[in-house]
């Protein structure tokens, strides 16, 4: 009878289990597609990998959306075709070089023809060093929705666009922008961190102070 009961409670938690694993692969597989996750090979000479994610316009709301109060994110929506946009690139590319070691994060928005994803777009990236920077979005899925949900004065109708938010605060830039251009309006965010730090080191150092006085 003891061993019956065993044996029962074996097959059911292996049944149990069966069931989970079948439930995390079908999330997993969900989540896949819905991210169209795509690793592509670049032609380099030296034969590396460069992976480039696929996002839907809804996934890539949640990127615009989702914040750390403490890092600037920088978003530029470009294409490879567009020669202000390329002309632009190298300031972003020498920026994210000074600040690496700075809470700035930068992100890259492709909006070339599915066709150019695996050749204009991968050698974009393969150049440019910022394959982990890269997102890949279908212009043809974007609706006015996406527009007036995400932007305050972009509508979609002219490229590059750049979209700097930082908590609460957000600096949107359509068409190109010179090196000083870009340079004034990060260090501009960058200052707010450093004047949120010397007042929050103020108020922690007046608190401290008012705890000692009390003793």
């Amino acid at each position: 009878m003891r061993k019956f009961l065993i044996y029962s409670i074996l097959s059911i938690s292996l049944l149990a289990c069966k069931k989970n694993d079948e439930k995390v692969a079908e999330t997993e597989a969900k989540d896949s597609l819905t991210d169209n996750s795509l690793s592509l090979d670049t032609s380099s000479s030296d034969g590396k990998l460069i992976s480039l994610k696929e996002l839907s316009p809804e996934k890539i709301s949640e990127v615009l959306k989702s914040n750390n109060s403490d890092t600037l994110y920088v978003t530029n929506f470009f294409a490879t075709w567009c020669r202000p946009c390329m002309q632009e690139i190298p300031h972003f590319r020498k920026k994210m070089d000074e600040l690496k070691n700075q809470p700035v994060k930068f992100t890259f928005v492709s909006l070339d023809n599915k066709t150019d994803w695996e050749t204009k777009v991968i050698d974009f990236a393969d150049e440019y060093e910022i394959n982990q920077n890269v997102i890949l979005l279908d212009g043809t899925l974007l609706k006015q929705e996406f527009f007036k949900q995400n932007f305050q004065s972009w509508n979609g109708e002219a490229i590059p666009f750049t979209l700097m938010r930082k908590g609460d605060k957000s600096d949107e830039t359509v068409g190109s922008m010179s090196e000083e251009m870009l340079d004034k309006k990060i260090e501009t965010f960058l200052a707010q961190n450093s004047v949120a730090k010397v007042t929050e080191n103020k108020e922690k150092a007046d608190i401290s102070g008012a705890r000692k006085s009390l003793k």
